[in-house]
């Protein structure tokens, strides 16, 4: 549907090459890490991330364009949104339960290839009073600063939702740096044992989704210095906080099995 107007409450979409050009981002992506792992080659790795970014920025500005300009988020359309972010952050509650369930089943009958023990014999696993609970008070201060955002917001209060939400962003940044830092300073590989495994891809996803959520929260602060959000119209922002608390749930869990418990 081409036209510029309708009669009906509900949104539908024109034809987009985003959603074909995002699936073969993924496709390439996924296909250039196998590459890198088994031939230390980056090359198509880089190629993927560079089509998936691409199709990310012009997917967000479409997207963008629809709910501001074009007036196209009606009430309903919002609606239908919310319920597609809710399902969404569900499947990504059961992809993480995976990698608990995962670990736990290692963790509590230890087999005796590990020494019966764990952490298994020869890892030594991280100190959870160090980086990793700086981590855990840096997500649980960018929670409540984001909630400032929110709060601002819906006030109508410019200057107070710019200031939390770029504080926000900044702490994602912070904690994605210190995070960086421990995997660096690592005593242990991906390859060592079922902890090792267990421990980076746990880590590592969600790491990767504290790259994401900076990103959607990076996007809402330049919407918001556009003014494109209003006290009752700013889904976005509401999608992109959601998104944040849910990061905030899963590193607790980490931080308290993993780093805690598992150590």
């Amino acid at each position: 549907m081409m036209s510029t107007h309708s009669n009906h409450p509900f949104h539908l979409v024109d034809y987009s090459p985003w959603p074909l050009t995002g699936a073969l981002g993924a496709m390439i992506t996924v296909s250039g890490l196998v590459k890198w792992f088994h031939q230390y080659n980056l090359n198509l790795f880089i190629i993927g991330m560079i089509v998936t970014l691409l199709t990310m920025i012009q997917w967000w500005r479409d997207v963008t364009r629809e709910g501001t300009f074009q007036g196209l988020h009606t009430y309903i359309v919002t609606m239908g949104l919310r319920w597609g972010m809710i399902l969404f952050i569900t499947s990504e509650v059961f992809f993480f339960i995976s990698f608990f369930w995962g670990f736990f089943h290692s963790s509590l009958a230890p087999t005796v290839e590990l020494g019966i023990t764990w952490p298994p014999v020869g890892i030594m696993p991280f100190n959870p009073l160090q980086i990793p609970l700086l981590n855990t008070l840096i997500l649980l201060t960018s929670g409540v600063t984001v909630t400032w955002a929110h709060h601002s917001l819906m006030e109508n209060n410019y200057n107070q939702a710019l200031q939390s939400l770029l504080i926000t962003v900044l702490l994602g940044l912070y904690f994605t740096a210190l995070q960086a830092l421990e995997y660096y300073e690592a005593p242990f590989t991906i390859a060592d044992s079922v902890y090792g495994s267990s421990f980076f891809m746990a880590t590592g996803f969600h790491g990767i989704h504290v790259i994401i959520g900076t990103t959607f929260l990076l996007i809402c602060l330049i919407r918001h210095i556009y003014n494109h959000f209003s006290s009752i119209h700013h889904f976005g922002f509401e999608a992109a906080a959601w998104y944040w608390h849910f990061v905030d749930v899963v590193w607790l869990f980490l931080y308290i099995s993993i780093y805690w418990w598992g150590s």
